[in-house]
């Protein structure tokens, strides 16, 4: 299955030499460490954050939105914190004290094997982030451990959230749980949430039976956001120029476990990018206390959706996506 990609590749490479190398570069205005292998490259910073500021094939089109100056001053301003773009850990639900507390300092870099640890210092929430990233010897294969740690002397009550910031001019899909039939099936199947400024007619969405769809629209600057629950595992893709992200996350429990009236997964999008975001569950975490947030991640090349419906996302994704 490649939900399973990930581990099936490290069997794959287990006997042969490391293939991965991870040097100290500089990018995009920052400090960073450039992880790569013969197929993919990533950038994770090594000044703010983390971040991972680039997915791509080597020397290929990013995925990931990279945020400018001047875009950096639109969107954030003087708030303090700042987007930097690429894939970031957050402190969920949104609430500003702890979701918007900056993460301007440099991280703790670790180095060891085809794993590389960036660790921020304690915010001012009192919340310590961490990403670890583990590539794989060949192929794209990437998964991305997040870790949260209350650093306060107090309990909080939190979830985890790894929001992936794509570059916009894609379409970005997910998968519904698997539908059913009435009168066989009269139980709620999953929530689908929106927020207060969410417009299903806005025609950046499609919804279909099996997929929920959204567009980057460069030209509307205006959000939109919606939430979900999948029982098993969040499959999210996003189809940029050819380029197929696809991230994967295993659900922790029943949708009444995640915050966000049951999101598992949330899309967004402005004028800039579009966000594929996965959440785990509302926990409280005891002073001291780390929990653990997992995606795994692939890359493909040469994709094209002939047409944004059922049969065809199943015919060019349904593949990838299952």
């Amino acid at each position: 299955m490649l939900r399973n990609a990930f581990v099936l590749a490290l069997a794959a490479t287990a006997a042969l030499p490391a293939a991965v190398t991870i040097e100290k570069t500089q990018y995009a205005g920052h400090a960073a460490y450039r992880m790569a292998n013969a197929d993919v490259e990533l950038i994770v910073t090594a000044d703010v954050g983390p971040r991972i500021l680039r997915y791509s094939f080597v020397g290929g089109r990013n995925v990931f939105k990279e945020i400018s100056a001047a875009e950096e001053e639109k969107f954030t301003g003087d708030q303090g914190w700042k987007l930097y773009g690429g894939h970031r850990i957050w402190v969920g639900p949104e609430e500003p004290s702890y979701t918007y507390a900056p993460d301007n300092e440099a991280p703790e870099i670790v180095v060891k094997g085809n794993v590389l640890k960036a660790t921020s210092p304690t915010d001012v929430a009192g919340i310590r982030k961490e990403i670890e990233v583990e590539l794989a010897n060949t192929g794209s294969a990437v998964r991305v451990t997040h870790r949260l740690t209350n650093e306060t002397r107090w309990p909080l009550r939190f979830a985890a959230w790894a929001l992936s910031m794509m570059d916009i001019g894609g379409v970005g899909v997910t998968k519904f749980p698997p539908r059913g039939t009435h009168p066989e099936h009269l139980q709620p199947a999953n929530p689908l949430v929106m927020w207060r400024f969410t417009n299903f007619s806005d025609p950046r969405w499609t919804l279909l039976d099996k997929y929920l769809v959204l567009r980057g629209d460069p030209g509307r600057s205006d959000p939109e956001k919606a939430g979900l629950h999948h029982p098993e595992a969040i499959t999210a893709g996003y189809l940029l120029e050819g380029n197929l992200f696809v991230k994967r996350y295993k659900t922790l429990g029943p949708a009444s476990d995640y915050p966000d009236m049951g999101s598992a997964f949330e899309t967004f999008t402005s004028g800039l990018f579009v966000e594929l975001e996965t959440l785990g569950p509302m926990r409280d975490v005891a002073p001291g206390q780390t929990i653990e947030h997992r995606e795994d991640w692939t890359l493909f090349r040469g994709v094209t959706v002939s047409e944004w419906t059922d049969a065809g996302i199943d015919a060019a994704l349904g593949a990838i996506l299952q």
